[in-house]
């Protein structure tokens, strides 16, 4: 008598008991993934349409040319070649924007950290004092480069006037080529009430533990200032000068307004007055992207400016956030 063996057809494998925890841990760590881009999403769309289109559209059209009428046409290298060969404002422009950014910049860091060092050892009138030095910030940078045009202006400004009683012969400031970029950087120090209240809150962070601890071991001010403030203020030079750097890169309105109510030209509806006077001392490279692109329309060419521009500023940046450069401590 033969043996029957049951039949396998209708049963199956037994499962990996360990595959249901791992198909719940992807579906968790799925359903984070999906929570997560939801929250960053209003950043994301943000960063796509404001920066990530722009940045990529100014390349395309780098290489186009494009009146902003007619559909744009290919044409390869021949606006950069233009911009960086044939160009002849570009070197002035680009210059003028280096000579603002290295020495504007680190004037407005010196000067708004010793008005904040300033503004925290007086021990009477301290609001009356933050106040002055803050109110020129508050003006709209074309009154109040309007405002500081007149005062420096060399025939009835008051500037040269108190000089002349002072017996010294004051310069033509805007009106000089040599003296322009320099009264531009005045202007930007008069309105230093920002860096003056970042850099006294940082100021006042500072742990005060630490400034008892050096007057017992008998340190001096300078070596409190090196040794306990500046290491403690260190991040907030470091924001005050890349944020410097970027927006003066960016250096448009003061300048040009300086310079056409200085020429004495009228300005009216229709009228095009050319930037950069006197002898281009005050022309920018945001300057020549807005002529080249808005009255010139070229825009092939404006977008050539704006991403040189971009690669400066980024290279700057990179290099004063890069560990060891002096802002920020190698070990950190």
């Amino acid at each position: 008598m033969a043996l029957s063996l049951p039949s396998s057809a209708g049963t199956s494998a037994p499962k990996d008991p360990a595959a249901r925890p791992d198909m719940s841990l992807r579906r968790k760590r799925t359903r984070h993934r999906w929570k997560v881009l939801a929250f960053l999403s209003p950043w994301l769309i943000g960063f796509s349409v404001f920066f990530g289109y722009p940045l990529i559209a100014t390349v395309y059209f780098s290489f186009m040319h494009y009146n902003q009428i007619k559909s744009p046409t290919f044409v390869g290298l021949k606006n950069w070649k233009y911009v960086l060969e044939q160009m002849p404002l570009f070197g002035p422009a680009l210059w003028n924007t280096i000579w603002l950014v290295v020495v504007m910049v680190a004037l407005r860091v010196v000067f708004g950290l010793g008005i904040g060092l300033l503004v925290t050892k007086i021990k009477t009138g301290v609001g009356f004092f933050r106040t002055a030095f803050y109110l020129p910030y508050l003006a709209p940078p074309v009154a109040a480069t309007v405002a500081f045009v007149f005062l420096l202006n060399p025939s009835t400004g008051p500037v040269d006037q108190v000089l002349g009683w002072l017996g010294i012969h004051g310069p033509t400031w805007f009106n000089d080529p040599h003296w322009a970029k320099p009264s531009l950087v005045l202007l930007s120090l008069w309105g230093i009430g920002d860096l003056m209240v970042i850099f006294m809150a940082s100021l006042l962070d500072v742990p005060k533990e630490q400034y008892e601890a050096a007057d017992l071991d008998g340190a001096g001010a300078w070596t409190k200032f090196r040794f306990v403030t500046w290491p403690s203020i260190t991040p907030i030079v470091l924001f005050a000068v890349v944020t410097g750097v970027v927006q003066t890169m960016q250096y448009y309105t003061q300048a040009l307004v300086a310079g056409k109510i200085a020429s004495g030209v009228s300005i009216g509806p229709g009228s095009v007055v050319q930037p950069g006077y006197p002898d281009h001392s005050t022309l920018t490279v945001p300057q020549l992207v807005y002529q080249l692109g808005f009255q010139n329309f070229n825009t092939g060419a404006a977008c050539v400016l704006s991403l040189v521009l971009f690669v400066i500023a980024m290279a700057v940046t990179l290099l004063l956030m890069r560990k060891g450069a002096g802002l920020i401590p190698a070990e950190d």
